[in-house]
């Protein structure tokens, strides 16, 4: 029986949330520029026959079919050997699934020290195809036998993202595959509130490399990580567990951008036991205003901000944030920046999907609830609480400020 993996089913028990409202040309073009560095996050869900999926493509089952955010269906009777990856998201999950040699070009590269060791001099050997969005000439003339694509459904944000048509990509002979935790987000219904959208893009991406073993593993870890959290946590009223505000720094400090309820980041803050103060508004990212944070007046800021190539500038970046908030006269008054109850987590382990995002859970929770966390051990990776002065959700010096 051929495994066949869908990438649109809804999650159990979320419900659909209203939010949004209209921003200017000039924060639009901030939004699509902050979407595409991440990959704009959306719910997955799996169901028994997506469990049932895994199995047959842990056995190593070709042929496997692979469905869009449209619901086209597309087969591989083998693992492809030439893929283009559309940003740092799916290379990592690749580099991870040890089918890193077989990327012959990438867009949106990982900066230089934003990935671990090993992984980064990896990465660093791929051919960049384009610093941001690839060219669609180069896409399509690249030799590619797949494209694995983490900006699908972006077109609606102003048309950066506008890439070749289904047609294109076939009479190129390229075969289109998505990420469902980032490509399908603007049409989803329900926010991301786990992390099994991302869970099921490494199990997909496994099945269809080949390397359905090694995602297994992977997904095995992340979820051990996160339980231990869920666990130490569960008793905590969904009321009372603290207020938190992503503070995307390069996104722009004159009008805040703010992380919503389809992006992977919700996900990644929920899990770890905070209450995203923007989890109101239905999209991946939203302009708000300096008011709309005030009236939040969240209990923990991160201070999210782009990896800068070396722990030294990247401790830079963070000082610059924290003073930012520390000095401007809206935010100065803030209970988290009054009580310098600020997390230094660079925004790629919260934005980008990965298996880095359960190493986040972890962080963000060892400084919320230190007790608890502590009680209940740690599972793999760990690290000291994300405080003040603590470049903290990294597993390189460098990367304690990665970028989106």
């Amino acid at each position: 029986m051929r495994p066949r993996v869908d990438l649109v089913k809804p999650v159990a028990g979320n419900r659909p949330v209203n939010g949004g409202r209209p921003v200017t040309a000039a924060v639009a073009a901030v939004l699509v520029v902050a979407a595409l560095a991440t990959g704009c996050g959306s719910a997955d869900g799996r169901t028994a026959a997506d469990a049932a999926d895994g199995r047959a493509g842990a056995a190593g089952g070709f042929p496997v079919t692979v469905t869009d955010c449209d619901g086209r269906r597309t087969t591989f009777s083998a693992a492809p050997h030439r893929i283009v990856t559309s940003n740092a998201a799916s290379l990592e999950m690749l580099l991870r699934l040890g089918a890193g040699d077989r990327v012959i070009g990438t867009g949106f590269p990982p900066g230089k020290g934003t990935l671990p060791p090993a992984l980064d001099v990896r990465a660093q050997q791929i051919p960049v195809l384009g610093k941001t969005v690839i060219p669609k000439e180069k896409l399509l003339g690249s030799g590619a036998d797949v494209y694995i694509d983490t900006f699908a459904s972006m077109g609606n944000m102003g048309g950066a993202a506008a890439g070749p048509t289904e047609e294109e990509f076939t009479a190129a002979g390229i075969k289109h595959v998505q990420l469902a935790s980032t490509a399908c987000a603007p049409r989803k219904k329900v926010p991301q509130r786990d992390l099994s959208a991302v869970e099921g893009d490494i199990r997909r991406l496994g099945q269809v490399t080949g390397t359905s073993q090694r995602a297994v593993q992977l997904v095995a870890e992340m979820e051990k990580k996160v339980s231990s959290v869920r666990e130490a946590i569960a008793d905590v009223p969904a009321a009372k567990r603290p207020s938190y505000f992503f503070f995307d720094f390069d996104a722009g400090t004159k009008q805040p951008v703010a992380v919503c309820n389809r992006q992977v980041a919700n996900a990644v803050l929920t899990e770890a036991g905070a209450r995203n103060v923007f989890a109101d508004c239905a999209s991946a990212f939203k302009a708000v205003s300096w008011e709309d944070v005030v009236g939040k007046d969240p209990d923990w800021i991160q201070l999210g901000v782009r990896n800068r190539g070396s722990a030294a500038a990247n401790t830079k970046a963070f000082d610059e944030a924290e003073k930012f908030l520390r000095e401007f006269p809206a935010t100065a008054g803030l209970r988290a920046v009054r009580e310098s109850k600020f997390l230094r987590i660079g925004s790629e382990r919260t934005t980008i999907a990965g298996v880095g995002n359960a190493d986040t859970v972890r962080r963000i929770a060892e400084t919320l609830y230190p007790d608890r966390l502590a009680k209940a051990g740690s599972p793999g990776e760990a690290g000291p609480p994300a405080k003040a002065g603590s470049p903290a959700g990294a597993e390189s010096p460098a990367e304690a400020g990665a970028g989106r």
